[in-house]
């Protein structure tokens, strides 16, 4: 383990707490606005969290209204500074900057920082990922530092590696997508109707990107599941990540299709957290995968 750094990301990256304990990662939260009052989104299953995803999701079924608001530099300082003052150096991974601010807010804190502590390292890097993909690329890139990686190494690693973090994406409800201004009004009621269900993917700008159309729920998760075959490098040593809307039985159905068919050294689910669920709605299913391309 390198000790003389420490990981940083956001909570965009949808990992449950188990695993953000065990790598030793900080997380610093965004915030959601949720029948009417503010929360930080903390990895799932923090105590500090306290909005429970289960009724989160039951809630925008039922027409919630919700918005959210990206890690600002003061949440950023808060988390980066105390961490310096130990005399750590910093690896920051942010959430993709074609979907938020917070990229950003990052690298305003860390030039702050940078000033008045000019003997520490702050390295900011764009993930241009997503979810769960975001948290795969932290969650490597974490191994890599356990291996003993310096942090100029796992930096130029995260930096090289970013763009063949593959996403795939499916939603239920063509309408939160409409919502969003990700399909048009028409594209939303005629799927809708002829249980269209899109294949998407997140693209090396770190935008969401409509790719496919899928007849039916299952096709598409099958249709997702194909792309480890198309893309996927050496798919049997990688540990694959899967998130979900509150749709625990898709996940577990395309977690069985990954293992059967791919041989995985291990899959890890989580929840679609609040922020991004805002935005994709119930019954989003994700797939996060190295590949030679997105």
């Amino acid at each position: 383990m390198n000790s003389t750094y420490k990981i940083l990301t956001d909570s965009s990256c949808d990992m449950p707490v188990a695993l953000v304990q065990e790598l030793g990662l900080d997380v610093v939260p965004l915030s959601v606005q949720y029948q009417g009052q503010d929360y930080d989104n903390y990895p799932n299953g923090d105590s500090r969290n306290k909005l429970n995803m289960t009724d989160f999701y039951n809630g925008l079924r039922n027409g919630a209204l919700t918005s959210t608001t990206a890690a600002n530099p003061e949440k950023w300082s808060a988390a980066m500074e105390p961490v310096l003052a130990q005399g750590l150096d910093l690896l920051v991974l942010a959430f993709s900057s074609g979907l938020s601010a917070t990229y950003t807010s990052a690298v305003l804190a860390a030039g702050e920082l940078a000033e008045r502590y000019p003997d520490r390292k702050i390295r900011v890097v764009d993930t241009l990922c997503a979810s769960m993909g975001q948290g795969l690329l932290v969650y490597l890139a974490a191994r890599l530092q356990k291996e003993g990686q310096t942090l100029e190494q796992v930096a130029g690693w995260a930096e090289e590696n970013k763009l063949h973090l593959c996403h795939w994406f499916t939603v239920d409800d063509l309408m939160f997508l409409k919502r969003g201004g990700r399909v048009s009004a028409a594209t939303a009621v005629m799927g809708t109707m002829l249980k269209i269900k899109p294949v998407m993917h997140v693209d090396d700008e770190g935008h969401l990107i409509n790719v496919s159309k899928a007849r039916g729920r299952r096709a598409s998760i099958d249709a997702m599941a194909a792309k480890i075959g198309e893309t996927g490098i050496d798919p049997q040593n990688q540990v694959i990540f899967i998130s979900h809307g509150d749709c625990m039985e898709d996940a577990k159905y395309l977690e069985k299709v990954v293992r059967e068919t791919y041989h995985p050294k291990d899959v890890v689910i989580s929840y679609v957290g609040p922020v991004i669920g805002s935005h994709s709605g119930p019954g989003t299913l994700a797939l996060f995968f190295l590949g030679t391309k997105r």
